[in-house]
């Protein structure tokens, strides 16, 4: 099989890869990690609340996000959202959205939903004397939460939320099924197909993801037992 391997189509094209596909997946996750925190945060504060209602409906989406495969978000957003913002805006014809902007928006909206559940943990682990002692000392909830709680949920729950990092970085692949976007793994595949050089392109692929995915889980790994000495 190595006989046949043709390591030189790895070699002509992975500046390429790197430049073009890479930095389109790493860009995607980035900031789908930083609004899907920010949201995910706002709905375990909605979860927690003491109004029924308002924990009802975040945990209806919660539960029914988690419930979809992230394929079908994908495919739903990606076809469905310039149909209906032409029916909320009255246009006449289905408004035009990037597949980077569908993407992001698809990827914010679904990975909130488990941010939602770190963040919620992380909460929840805050002992409710600290919580107690904020009211006490004349905090309302905005104050309480902005200065007593998140930063202790967000300093213990770092680890985590950079391992569901690492579960969105390798996801992000899943556009590849849009045909319209340049992340790393339809970069590759379109190389792949103009040389016919699947198994080479493919296992390339593969190698990097997991050399990617490996060396963060290891960072995390470290981050954590420094985080349990700082407890």
């Amino acid at each position: 099989m190595l006989a046949n391997f043709d390591f030189d189509v790895i070699q002509r094209s992975w500046v390429y890869l790197f430049t073009t596909g890479m930095k389109f997946t790493l860009t995607l996750t980035f900031f789908a990690m930083l609004g899907g925190i920010v949201f995910g945060t706002l709905l375990a504060m909605m979860r927690l609340s003491h109004n029924k209602a308002i924990g009802f409906v975040a945990a209806s989406y919660v539960n029914l996000i988690r419930s979809i495969p992230l394929i079908l978000v994908i495919f739903w957003f990606y076809f469905l959202v310039p149909y209906i913002g032409a029916w909320v805006t009255g246009a006449s014809e289905p408004i035009r959205v990037g597949a980077f902007s569908s993407a992001l928006i698809t990827f914010v909206l679904f990975e909130a939903a488990y941010y939602c559940e770190i963040m919620r943990s992380g909460i929840q682990s805050i002992p409710r004397g600290q919580v107690a002692a904020g009211y006490a000392i004349g905090m309302n909830y905005w104050q309480m939460m902005g200065n007593v709680v998140l930063p202790q949920a967000f300093r213990n729950m770092i680890p985590i939320l950079l391992t569901q990092t690492i579960v969105l970085f390798q996801d992000v692949s899943l556009v590849y099924v849009l045909g319209s976007v340049p992340d790393f793994v339809s970069v590759a595949s379109k190389i792949a197909q103009r040389d016919g050089r699947l198994v080479e392109m493919y296992l390339f692929v593969a190698v990097v993801y997991f050399a990617m995915s490996f060396g963060l889980s290891l960072l995390v790994k470290k981050l954590q037992e420094k985080v349990a000495i700082i407890r």
